[in-house]
């Protein structure tokens, strides 16, 4: 890759390449940090993950197992998820002009332009429209208001697209729209341009932003046209007036200019790349949250689950799952027969292998791969530690939604345009942008929402899983199906 040498790198394999420069293998740091996660509590499955030797096409029974350890009790979840951010950070190297450095030694920067010592200028960006006054819901070229919000949610619930709990939420967020402005509050948007990100909502809103983003052009024509529209302040990091800020080499002088931001921080992590550099953004996107974890006690962290992942759910989705699957009907089951001889029983398996509380359901999707697995799932870790240390976080599961990344994507594209076949609803980026921002606003308002015992619980509360927890079939079983059913909708 063009940026394989600098900021934030994997680490360097024992031998070069021909031409000198360093090797680095994602797949063995891959494999060992899923290794170290799982050794404090099963070293049976660390052993046998070390031994795996075809880790693209195998990681997704190891990420199942990294969720299936940690089950037994919230010590052992725990236990897991700072194992797991314990080796990663351990693992990853940051190029200087000496050579690789560990993580921890990431040089500061020295003192910048402004004397703050960040090396940042910073530039503020105020709107001019007017501020939203209550939530607003895009669905389906509507724009949903009051009554009319709740009652889509009741909807997605009766549906099994969302946990019932996301009802109470929403509720709440409709019934106190001074919420929204999130007075006293910077909320950090690193990755301001993600078509999943709050930016837009939240300056809708009137909330005092810190968006960080790379130094292009393009992406901040995108970030001053929308703060212009909303009512809000946006502030970005910029040097000689240009704002931008390249998260893989400068989370140090990040972490200064953010610690000196007014109010209650919060810390919200949308990054998102291809490949090995996502994973490369995503620690440091941690790293950067570590260090503000560190510096300012009301650091309060954000994320958003992708719902392509290994999750413990209640029984109450395990049984509405298995009804669905024992009530197929007469053409539904002479069909899936066929199917699963001719597919080695691939395609259309049970949802689940029985009753469960929790269950577990797995929705990876292979075509992903490990490294967008293992960035995504150090977010869940970082949120899971984080509040076992007293700290605020807003961590919900986020709907299946046709952003860019996915619909590039030949298969998911197809899967996703086929999935309603099976009960699963992909939504708009608009409508996850504005529901995933007022669940975020619900979050700060409630400490992170209800306290739960176990880590499973914390992160299936409000769960918008757009019904992959539900749907009759196993989700990897059907979405292969549902690819070849939705190829020609993908092309339209």
């Amino acid at each position: 890759m063009a940026d394989a040498q600098h900021g934030l790198v994997f680490p360097a394999d024992p031998d070069p390449a021909a031409d000198g420069t360093p090797r680095r293998s994602t797949t063995a740091t891959g494999r060992g940090v899923v290794a170290d996660a799982l050794r404090p509590v099963d070293e049976v499955g660390a052993r046998a993950v070390e031994r795996e030797t075809a880790w693209r096409t195998q990681y997704l029974t190891w990420f199942r197992r990294l969720v299936e350890a940690g089950l037994a009790t919230p010590d052992d979840a725990v236990a897991v998820a700072r194992a797991g951010l314990d080796s990663l950070h351990a693992r990853m190297r940051v190029v200087t002009d000496e050579g690789d450095v560990p993580l921890t030694e990431w040089p500061r920067p020295s003192a910048g332009e402004g004397g703050t010592g960040s090396g940042f200028g910073q530039v503020e960006m105020h709107g001019a429209g007017e501020r939203a006054e209550e939530l607003v819901l895009p669905y389906r070229g509507e724009r949903l208001r009051g009554d009319d919000v709740r009652r889509q949610v009741e909807r997605w619930v009766g549906a099994g697209v969302v946990e019932p709990t996301l009802a109470e939420a929403i509720d709440a967020v409709v019934a106190h729209p001074e919420w929204l402005r999130l007075e006293d509050h910077t909320v950090a948007v690193v990755g301001a341009g993600s078509e999943m990100g709050p930016l837009q909502a939240l300056t809708r809103w009137g909330a005092r932003v810190a968006a960080i983003d790379l130094p292009r052009e393009d992406v901040w024509e995108r970030a001053s046209d929308t703060a212009v529209a909303g009512a809000g302040t946006v502030v970005a990091p910029a040097v000689d007036g240009r704002p931008g800020a390249d998260l893989l080499a400068d989370v140090p002088a990040l972490a200064d200019w953010l610690a000196e931001q007014p109010g209650t921080l919060v810390v919200g992590n949308y990054v998102y790349a291809d490949g090995a550099t996502n994973v490369r953004v995503s620690t440091a996107g941690d790293e950067l949250s570590r260090r503000l974890l560190e510096a300012r006690d009301d650091t309060a962290l954000a994320f958003l689950a992708t719902p392509t992942d290994v999750f413990a759910v209640p029984g109450e989705a395990v049984e509405q799952a298995l009804a669905g699957y024992a009530g197929r009907g007469r053409v539904s089951k002479g069909l899936g027969r066929p199917l699963r001889t001719l597919s080695g029983g691939r395609l259309l398996q049970r949802p689940y292998a029985g009753p469960a509380d929790p269950g577990l359901n797995d929705s990876l999707v292979p075509q992903q791969g490990p490294n967008y697995a293992l960035a995504k799932r150090l977010q869940r870790w970082r949120a899971t530690t984080a509040r076992y240390d007293g700290r605020l976080v807003s961590m919900n599961v986020a709907p299946p939604t046709r952003t860019r990344s996915v619909v590039k994507n030949r298969a998911l594209a197809a899967a996703y345009a086929g999935a309603h076949r099976f009960g699963v609803e992909v939504f708009d980026p608009s409508t996850s942008n504005v529901l995933m921002a007022a669940m975020l606003v619900h979050d700060l308002h409630t400490g992170g929402g209800p306290r739960h015992e176990h880590p499973w619980q914390d992160e299936a509360y409000a769960a918008a899983h757009g019904g992959l927890w539900r749907t009759a079939y196993s989700p990897r079983s059907a979405l292969g199906l549902a690819a070849l059913l939705g190829v020609g909708a993908a092309r339209g």
